[in-house]
């Protein structure tokens, strides 16, 4: 199922973008670094984290885009920070503090 929504959310980007071309599904100034921005900031190993990143992503997307060149620097030193301060993203420290797992579908293994 999962498969299949990301398949769905390619082709829509595809038919935004009215052409498809290897330089513009793997452009790093497009979507791949934007999606590693987001995953690393909101938390790498959890569903929430990434939504949460992407959310933050678009926040300030929208509250700095003005700024041109600057926007990116913010971006990258915004990132560089979060890294550094919460290691496993904003969600894992926010899952830390407050003891939260709204979409728990980590595997866990049990010794016995």
């Amino acid at each position: 199922m999962v498969a299949f929504a990301t398949g769905v959310i390619g082709a829509l980007i595809f038919l935004q973008k009215l052409r498809i071309s290897p330089d513009v599904a793997f452009s790093v100034t497009d979507w791949t670094a934007f999606v590693i921005f987001m995953v690393v900031i909101g938390g790498v190993g959890t569903m929430e984290g990434p939504i949460v990143g992407t959310l933050l992503f678009f926040l300030l997307h929208q509250f700095l885009a003005d700024l041109g060149g600057w926007y990116l620097i913010i971006l990258g030193g915004t990132a560089v920070m979060v890294m550094l301060a919460a290691p496993q993203g904003l969600w894992g420290l926010l899952a830390r503090r407050f003891d939260l797992e709204l979409l728990p579908l980590r595997r866990r293994v049990i010794l016995k």
